[in-house]
């Protein structure tokens, strides 16, 4: 059996959701366009408001060189949807961690003057799987404990 190098599963707690995994619609796509996992409204963008978080209900591995982006849809800001951090990136030890088994969302604000309505499957942006070097002097030796936002601690 050949071993998993990169993928999309179903995150714990969202299986019995209808969550679709992603797909690439042409063979020349370098990215997996991601879906909705349930509605959300996204205010209007007011100076000192948190992001929206989006969940897709999905959790994502790759080789341990390697990492995915988070990216926006070409259409999102023609949409009003701007990425609070313009990409994440996500490091292969995210999957399946302790907080939240690797599940990841977007993070969005609204630049239009009027909510706007995500709906469940609706496609909110792509993961893009890319390998990364490390320098010559490199000593990392932390180990993840948990899930969103742990590495900055």
């Amino acid at each position: 059996m050949k071993e998993k190098q990169r993928g999309f599963e179903i995150a714990k707690g969202w299986e019995d959701k209808d969550i679709h995994l992603p797909v690439r619609k042409t063979k020349h796509s370098a990215g997996y366009d991601v879906e909705a996992a349930e509605d959300v409204v996204i205010p209007p963008f007011k100076n000192g408001q948190k992001p929206t978080l989006i969940p897709t209900g999905l959790k994502a591995y790759c080789m341990e060189d390697e990492f995915y982006m988070l990216v926006n849809r070409s259409s999102g800001p023609k949409k009003g949807l701007v990425m609070c951090n313009s990409i994440g990136i996500i490091d292969a030890d995210y999957y399946g961690n302790e907080s939240n088994d690797g599940h990841f969302y977007f993070q969005y604000y609204n630049v239009l003057d009027h909510e706007i309505e995500i709906k469940k499957g609706d496609c909110i942006g792509q993961v893009i799987f890319q390998k990364f070097l490390i320098c010559d002097d490199d000593k990392a030796e932390g180990v993840r404990t948990g899930g969103f936002g742990t590495t900055d601690k």
